[in-house]
This record gives structure tokens, C-alpha cells and sequence, in this order.
């Protein structure tokens, strides 16, 4: 039962429903692409994908410096019925906003040859400057 009630404490934050929303249909994505979409810091992206991880609803790789995440591929049974579900209950719910803000991300991305910290450098100015 304690597996259960940690799948839906994970799954009772928008941000986190977010994140997983956007890995629904992107497949994987880095920490730095959920930084710039959801306008967080990098420590609070990385804390939510943490949790999601240790509900077993998402598995995670290491490259570099980076670390990506996606759907659990091989999850419990709980963890897998949830995840059945997930397309059905987020796909309208998921801002199309957030899937321009990553399109856009991503071409930023590939102008800077993929250079995460850079691009997030250099946007965190820009919202600076605006404020």
C-alpha cells in the first residue's frame, strides 16, 4: 500500500503532471529541457524528477553532465496501470504552450551545438533584463 499512496503523493503536483506530460508524447527529455519549458531552476526540475523516479513512474540515464528521463519502461504493476492511464487523463490538459516553449528550446539548443548551459546562461539574462 505505501507503494501506492508514493505513486499518487508524485502525482499530486502540477509540475510534476506536467513533466510527465510532456514525456508522454517527447519520449525523453534532459533536466535542462524541463528548466527552460517550465521556467524553473535546475534544482527544482531535477527534485521532481527525483520523485517521480522513486515512484517508479519514470526511469532515468546519465550522459555526461546531464541526466535524462523518461516513461518507466519496466515499472510495478501499480506504477504500470497509473502510467496506462496517464495519456487518457493529461492529453488535453497539457498546455500546447509548453510544447512550443520546447520547440523553441531545442532550436536554441542545436544553434548552440547542444550546449544546455549555455543556452540557459544566456535566457536567465534575458529574463533578468526583462524584470
Amino acid at each position: 500500500m505505501r507503494t501506492l499512496s508514493n505513486v499518487f503523493k508524485a502525482l499530486s503536483d502540477e509540475t510534476r503532471l506536467q513533466m510527465l506530460g510532456l514525456l508522454l508524447k517527447e519520449g525523453e527529455l534532459c533536466v535542462c529541457d524541463f528548466v527552460d519549458v517550465l521556467e524553473i531552476t535546475q534544482s527544482k526540475a531535477s527534485r521532481h524528477l527525483r520523485y517521480l523516479v522513486n515512484a517508479g513512474l519514470l526511469d532515468d540515464r546519465r550522459d555526461g553532465t546531464w541526466v535524462f528521463f523518461r516513461i518507466a519502461e519496466k515499472p510495478e504493476s501499480a506504477q504500470a496501470n497509473v502510467i496506462g492511464l496517464l495519456p487518457v487523463v493529461l492529453d488535453d490538459r497539457i498546455s500546447p504552450e509548453l510544447f512550443v516553449r520546447l520547440a523553441d528550446w531545442r532550436k536554441s539548443k542545436d544553434r548552440a551545438g547542444n550546449s544546455c548551459r549555455d543556452v540557459l546562461t544566456e535566457r536567465a539574462a534575458k529574463r533578468e533584463r526583462k524584470k
